[in-house]
């Protein structure tokens, strides 16, 4: 080959290769199980999560149990993750509240020392908030509502690759956050996953991750 076809290839080959990397940063790892189906092995909680039929893991609140605020009734993984991909179903009921924590720094306090996905009962709705389905409470608003009618799965794809936070609701991605420029830039960028215990019922299957 003659050396002045050599130096636009190396030329092209090394613009290329950082695009190519980049593209293929969500393709790498293989997506593991979160559960086993059989019992909660690897995963902490007080309260009253439980594995039913075909390794579907449901929260059934006890009578009297209300709020969000007791965080050792919520469902949290005893290692912590950095960067991955987490492919989830959910289901809730009329009125139903849960949510998806993210790099969790101290399992005793969620809220403050991680992110949540919210997970709430808001199919039909118009207006949104950080609040509503699909957002990270207290730092993006999903782009559109996704959400279907109680009683029928959802889907969540959250994707945490260093300061980016993307996830895709049934298909669609309403949120795509550079964390560092986020009213949760300081939260921590390694931690646990957790599902939250709001007193309501809740359903969760098909749960796996993909380290990157």
């Amino acid at each position: 080959m003659r050396l002045k076809y050599v130096f636009p290839l190396l030329a092209t080959l090394l613009i290329a290769g950082p695009i190519r990397a980049t593209a293929n940063a969500e393709d790498k790892g293989v997506f593991q199980p979160m559960f086993n189906g059989r019992d909660l092995s690897g995963w902490m909680t007080t309260g009253n999560w439980m594995v039913e039929e075909n390794g579907i893991v449901a929260l059934h609140p006890r009578p009297g149990e209300q709020g969000w605020q007791r965080y050792s009734a919520y469902l949290m993984s005893r290692r912590k993750y950095q960067d991955f991909v987490l492919d989830l179903e959910f289901r809730i009921g009329k009125g139903g509240n849960s949510g998806v924590f993210l790099r969790v720094g101290d399992p005793a306090s969620p809220v403050d020392s991680g992110m949540e996905v919210q997970i709430l009962d808001i199919y039909g709705k118009q207006r949104l908030t950080a609040h509503d389905c699909g957002g990270l409470i207290g730092a993006a608003v999903p782009a559109k509502n996704m959400a279907r009618p109680a009683g029928q799965w959802n889907r969540y794809v959250i994707t945490c690759i260093g300061n980016t936070l993307k996830v895709d609701f049934n298909g669609t991605r309403v949120i795509d956050l550079d964390l560092s420029h986020s009213a949760v830039k300081d939260r921590p960028r390694k931690g646990f996953l957790g599902f939250q215990d709001e007193a309501k019922q809740v359903w969760y299957r098909n749960v796996r991750i993909k380290e990157l």
